[in-house]
């Protein structure tokens, strides 16, 4: 009968155990997941608009849209425009400017380092590489690495006429991992723009 109460109390304390370790409430959080994106498939067409004093070619995926507004104001010249990248929620932001007297070329590349810098405070790192092509175009293309409202920046010049400045920015909240695919395939577009860039 002892032999018969030890078993019991056994399968009892067994049973016990299994019970509580089935209720285990530890919550085991699931790594973040972002939504898969589909690029679309790589093409170019020329921006040629007459009297444009610059042209380039650009993502077929994208659109050209004239700038109208600059923070409220009406933009110093009429050859502000956007490429629209509707399937990807993006946008890249193209000011020019011509050199002479009030924007001299030394304070239109001071502005345009400082406008990169002022997203220092979310980004993790910011790099900067030489822009030189054949076509007389030389600038500078920054990388902002972090949760930064724009990640691709670039200003590409002949440094006596032309200057011109490029932004990327999207219509969500910068995040950095979930936005990481679409800003390496929106950079070659910007790179390959600046490449193809010509002066008039």
């Amino acid at each position: 009968m002892p032999h018969l109460k030890g078993k019991v109390t056994a399968v009892f304390f067994a049973f016990l155990f299994l019970l509580t370790a089935c209720n285990d409430t530890a919550y085991t959080p699931k790594p973040r997941g972002y939504f898969l994106v589909k690029f679309p498939e790589r093409k170019y067409r020329t921006f040629d608009m007459p009297g444009y004093p610059y042209t380039f070619e650009y993502p077929a995926y994208a659109n050209v849209v004239k700038d109208t507004s600059f923070f409220g104001e009406k933009p110093e010249n009429p050859y502000w425009i956007n490429i629209d990248f509707p399937s990807l929620n993006g946008k890249i932001y193209l000011s020019y400017k011509i050199i002479g007297t009030g924007n001299n070329f030394r304070k239109l590349a001071d502005d345009a380092f400082k406008m990169t810098y002022k997203h220092t405070y979310k980004a993790a790192y910011i790099d900067e590489n030489v822009i030189r092509t054949p076509n007389q175009v030389s600038g500078t293309f920054y990388e902002v690495g972090g949760n930064a409202a724009s990640a691709k920046q670039f200003f590409a010049t002949d440094s006596t006429r032309h200057f011109l400045r490029g932004a990327l920015y999207f219509d969500v909240t910068p995040n950095a991992d979930s936005l990481a695919p679409v800003y390496k395939f929106l950079e070659q577009d910007m790179w390959h723009m600046v490449e193809t860039l010509r002066w008039r």
